[in-house]
């Protein structure tokens, strides 16, 4: 891909709007928008100003628009960058475009304007996926990460173990220089001990994904239980809209029905399932089998019951549970014909009494739901991991850090040092795009939207 030429594309979302913007970025992109552009000289104007015009493909005027400068180095990709600020009629945009396209201008590939500003230095490789993340981020926890992550937070965190690392291996590449002296420039107990360091920060940072993931990607709860005991209305109640279909008739539900809902802050994964029960039906047990599964993959599962069941059945569905080893919480459905005493016969099950038809209890649940997964106090300051990618270079890092170990204390000559303290340097490269290849790089940008 030439990363040289000049590209465009549309920055804000399809569809007809009150305005829409066109980004163009590379060093001919005030110059071509100037070429179409009735008004002020842009190629004579100052950085970070907005200049009002015509656009006009010859003697025909395509719309009245605003130009945004950013002259390089001061933009977003560090090359010359503008963004016209049009009416947001599709037609009127595409006209815009390809008009800009026939004066040479190149149309975009999925994040490449990002992709242009990490090849000219202006972030890392985790900073630019935490554009990504940004963009996508659907709850204060997931925006307050992926800002911190933007940010460089990840990255600092990194440059300081990777030039540490950087130190010793010159060192012991000294050492190699100088074999047949028999000498050591590289001290193998302080080697020991930062290696020991790094690998208690990266122990941390792997620990830290299993949450830094759940708040990216929100938090899994399966709804489960018997049939007929209220999932899909409960489900219906939290969303507050009928997403699921709900019956008197027993095993409606035959597959899962997933939803998102932001409580506090935090995006939760709601999963309604099918009742479990045994069954001769194919199509429902196959439903029960998922439910299983999906339970399996939970952070927390609402186990619903009703009060047509008796505390000894309840307990005894409960204590199934244990087993996964998943925090559970216990629902009594219909409980608005409970009296207070009644509901004292439950005082051991430790339970949240609903109504999911009446949407009584529903406020409750949420508080208590936000209790259970302890996500609205998490300090975000704190380097999470929340991408895969970063997740598996840190394994490989600690792995070839753990073998540094392994040969410190075995007579193992320098240039076996020296192979593994550069894969470990390497994985870390890999984090933030010290080392990079084509394919990884065009495995994370195309996943970006066109535009950014």
């Amino acid at each position: 891909m030439n990363h040289q030429d000049t590209i465009i594309a549309l920055s804000t979302p399809p569809g007809s709007g009150a305005i829409g913007v066109i980004r163009l970025s590379g060093p001919d992109a005030i110059s071509l928008t100037n070429a179409v552009f009735a008004g002020k000289d842009l190629e004579k104007q100052a950085s970070h100003t907005l200049h009002f015009g015509l656009i006009k493909d010859g003697e025909q005027l395509v719309d009245e628009v605003v130009a945004g400068l950013f002259v390089a180095p001061k933009s977003y990709t560090k090359e010359n960058v503008v963004e016209i600020s049009c009416h947001g009629s599709n037609y009127i945009i595409q006209q815009i475009i390809n008009l800009l396209i026939s004066k040479g201008a190149r149309a975009a590939k999925p994040g490449e304007f990002t992709l242009r500003a990490f090849l000219n230095g202006a972030f890392d490789l985790s900073q630019a996926e935490a554009v990504a993340d940004l963009i996508a981020s659907n709850s204060k926890a997931s925006h307050d990460v992926a800002m911190q992550q933007m940010r460089g937070g990840f990255a600092n965190e990194l440059k300081g173990l990777r030039e540490q690392l950087i130190h010793f291996a010159s060192m012991i590449e000294l050492e190699l220089d100088f074999a047949e002296e028999d000498v050591e420039f590289a001290n193998r107990d302080q080697l020991k001990n930062l290696v020991t360091k790094i690998n208690y920060v990266l122990r941390r940072l792997i620990a830290s994904f299993e949450l830094g993931n759940v708040i990216k990607n929100g938090v899994p709860i399966v709804i489960a239980g018997k049939p007929n005991v209220g999932k899909s209305t409960l489900l219906n109640a939290l969303l507050n809209e009928e997403r699921a279909i709900v019956s008197d008739i027993a095993g409606t539900t035959r597959d899962t029905i997933e939803d998102e809902l932001a409580i506090g802050g935090v995006v939760f994964r709601f999963i309604d399932t099918a009742g479990i029960r045994d069954t001769a039906d194919i199509i429902e047990a196959l439903g029960v089998e998922r439910t299983l599964e999906k339970m399996k993959q939970a952070k927390l599962i609402i186990y619903m019951a009703d009060i047509n069941q008796s505390v000894a059945e309840i307990s005894e569905q409960v204590r199934g549970l244990e087993h996964l080893g998943i925090p559970h919480l216990v629902l009594i459905n219909k409980a608005e014909s409970l009296s207070a005493e009644q509901k004292l016969a439950f005082k051991d099950l430790n339970v949240v009494f609903i109504s999911a038809k009446e949407k009584e209890g529903i406020d409750e649940l949420k508080e208590t739901l936000l209790e259970q997964v302890n996500l609205h106090h998490i300090n975000t300051s704190e380097t999470l991991v929340t991408n895969v990618r970063h997740v598996e270079a840190l394994k490989q890092t600690e792995n070839a850090l753990n073998r540094v170990l392994e040969n410190v204390d075995n007579p193992v000559t320098s240039d076996f040092l020296a192979m593994d303290i550069k894969q470990a340097l390497h994985y870390l490269g890999e984090i933030t795009g010290t080392v990079t290849t084509d394919d990884l790089l065009d495995n994370i940008f195309t996943k970006f939207c066109i535009g950014k």
